[in-house]
C-alpha cells in the first residue's frame, strides 16, 4: 500500500504530457510539390514544430505516415526535423502524419524550413557548385513570386550553418564564420572563389530579403 501511494505521488508530481498529433499529408504535399522540378531538384523541406513561446522545437520521439494499407516510419533529425517523399498517391489515399511529441501538441506549431539536400553538403565546393546552389533558391523563389513578385523576397547570398554554434573561424578563402554560421552574399560568390570549411555543414539555406 505504501509503494502504491509512492508512485501516485510520484506520477501526480511528474504528470506525462506526451501525446501524438496527426497532420493530413495533403498540408505537406502542399510544400514538397513546389520542388518536383530539376531547377529546384538540390532543395528540400524539413519539417518540424516550434514550441510557443520558447526559441526551439519540440521534441519528437516518432513520426510516420499512415494510410489505411500501410504504415511508412520517417527519419527524425537530432534536431527534431524530419522530411517527407512527394508522394501524390498519399495525398489521394487520404494518408496522415502521426507525430509523437513529448509536449503538447497545442504548445507546438509547425516550421517549415527551405534548405539543401543532404548530399549536396560537403566539406569542399568548387566555385560552378556553389552557384548552382544559390541558383537552386533563386529558382525557386522565382517561381513562387511569378505572380506576386512584389511580395516575394529575393536571395541576397547563402547561409551555412555548423553544429557547433560556437564555431569561430576563418576559412582559407577569407570567410569568416561566426557562432556557426557563415553567410556569403552575391558579391563573395561573384568572385569565383571555391570554398573549404573545416568540417562538413548542418545545412544551407537561402540569405533572403525583400
Amino acid at each position: 500500500m505504501k509503494l502504491s501511494l509512492v508512485m501516485l505521488m510520484a506520477c501526480l508530481a511528474f504528470p506525462t504530457f506526451a501525446e501524438t498529433l496527426q497532420v493530413e499529408y495533403s498540408r505537406f504535399y502542399s510544400h514538397v510539390r513546389k520542388l518536383n522540378s530539376e531547377d529546384t531538384n538540390a532543395l528540400q523541406f524539413a519539417f518540424g514544430f516550434v514550441r510557443v513561446g520558447e526559441n526551439r522545437l519540440c521534441d519528437i520521439t516518432d513520426a510516420k505516415i499512415v494510410t489505411p494499407k500501410q504504415v511508412m516510419p520517417l527519419v527524425v533529425t537530432e534536431e527534431n526535423r524530419f522530411t517527407v517523399q512527394t508522394e501524390k498517391a498519399l495525398k489521394l489515399a487520404d494518408a496522415v502524419v502521426e507525430i509523437a511529441l513529448v509536449e503538447p501538441a497545442n504548445v507546438c506549431d509547425m516550421s517549415v524550413q527551405l534548405e539543401t539536400k543532404p548530399e549536396f553538403l560537403k566539406q569542399t565546393y568548387t566555385s560552378e557548385e556553389l552557384t548552382f546552389l544559390l541558383d537552386q533558391y533563386t529558382a525557386f523563389f522565382n517561381e513562387m513570386g511569378s505572380f506576386l513578385s512584389f511580395m516575394m523576397p529575393s536571395v541576397q547570398g547563402l547561409t551555412i550553418q555548423f553544429d557547433d554554434p560556437s564555431l569561430d573561424h576563418i576559412v582559407k578563402e577569407g570567410a569568416h564564420i561566426q557562432n556557426g554560421m557563415l553567410r556569403l552574399d552575391k558579391q563573395w560568390l561573384s568572385q569565383s572563389k571555391g570554398l573549404t570549411l573545416p568540417e562538413k555543414p548542418l545545412r544551407i539555406t537561402a540569405i533572403a530579403s525583400k
